[in-house]
């Protein structure tokens, strides 16, 4: 394909308003934030071209004058109660690792305690009703005619927990004046895609601290998967190896010091991701201590924790490691004996670089993506 064919392809891919037609990170933030009570009813799902998005515009900026004149701060509506109601939506839409990474921090700011295996809890005690894309077929189009979010707070209602929200009615008030205009697109939690939610916090030697991983995106013959490491200091050189396929199939592709301080910033990691969708790789998984594009799809588990750049496990991987993946079991493992790992510990040093100013500040002070990647 030529520049030229491809420049064209690009310029009609998508076209009309806005293109995030999938529950890829901003979609199912949305999605998450109406969850919690933080902003209206209907609000996450209506498409950028629909009259109704006018009416909650102004209905939003007419309840934001509300709420400061009611004295209605967001730490009220912010609460343990709130936070388990957007985890469950989460794994009933099988939404983006990345909300994992935010709902943490949004609790640490917030001063409610908050921890990965809450997210495992809720996952297992919450079904998988509504397979988006892309993941699965439908679009955020297809869930706003479908009755959008509080559609969704319906068929969970027997989960929710109540709580306040910015609209003055409760979750479950909410949830009780809604329903289902599409069974296809939201389904009952008694007929659901997956009996369990759509993502998993996996821990193991590789990742004492956790790794997140959008389960409801994998296939099923890739939940258990043992390979060789491919190792890659950085996101430019895996995107080199994988766009020469030097990369085979069974390889576990590994792309560290790009976690929160070695990013620094923990950089978003989707062409690594769609390179190897693109290029028809069906048995090749990715670890890193980055994030990915909520619009990742396949074997991909991030976030682990400690990153590479603290001196963590993901570090001490080499080539031709053997790692091994259980979604099933929630575990990922570097199958290296301890005595290999303490020579290697003593060796390693983390890569020299430059960082000046707020970068250099960042990285001084930034937390783990366990713990919100928020500042110290």
């Amino acid at each position: 394909m030529s520049e030229e064919e491809l420049g064209s392809l690009e310029c009609a891919a998508m076209p009309g308003c806005g293109s995030c037609q999938g529950l890829y990170t901003a979609n199912t933030m949305a999605c998450v934030t109406e969850a919690l009570g933080l902003s209206l009813p209907g609000c996450a799902a209506i498409p950028a071209v629909d009259a109704a998005k006018l009416r909650i515009a102004r209905e939003s900026g007419e309840r934001a004058v509300g709420l400061v004149r009611e004295g209605v701060r967001p730490r009220d509506i912010v609460t343990p109660k709130g936070l388990a109601n957007a985890i469950r939506v989460d794994m009933a839409l099988g939404g983006s690792s990345n909300t994992v990474l935010h709902l943490m921090a949004v609790a640490r700011e917030a001063g409610v305690p908050l921890d990965l295996e809450t997210f495992n809890t809720i996952a297992e005690a919450t079904p998988h009703i509504c397979h988006m894309q892309p993941g699965g077929p439908h679009s955020m189009l297809a869930l706003h005619r479908a009755g959008g979010i509080p559609a969704i707070l319906a068929m969970l209602e027997r989960y929710l927990d109540d709580a306040p929200t910015v609209s003055g009615r409760s979750i479950l008030e909410i949830a009780k004046g809604a329903r289902v205009a599409d069974p296809n697109v939201i389904r009952t939690a008694d007929a659901p895609v997956s009996p369990a939610g759509g993502l998993k916090i996996v821990k193991g030697s590789l990742a004492p601290d956790g790794a997140v991983v959008k389960c409801a995106a994998v296939p099923e013959a890739m939940w258990r998967h043992r390979g060789p490491a491919r190792v890659f200091d950085g996101e430019a050189a895996a995107m080199e190896a994988i766009l020469h396929r030097e990369i085979a199939e069974g390889d576990v592709v590994v792309i560290r010091y790009e976690g929160p301080r070695g990013g620094p910033g923990m950089p978003e990691m989707l062409s690594p991701t769609s390179a190897l969708m693109g290029l028809g790789y069906a048995r090749v998984a990715l670890v890193t201590d980055g994030r990915f594009s909520g619009g990742t799809r396949g074997p991909c588990i991030g976030h682990v924790a400690p990153e590479a750049a603290v001196g963590g496990p993901i570090g001490l991987v080499e080539d031709g490691d053997e790692i091994a993946i259980d979604l099933y079991a929630k575990t990922l493992d570097l199958v290296v004996d301890a005595e290999t790992l303490a020579e290697r510990r003593k060796a390693w040093k983390p890569p020299a670089r430059s960082l000046a100013g707020v970068l250099a500040r960042y990285a001084q002070t930034v937390e783990q993506a366990n713990l919100g990647a928020v500042q110290r």
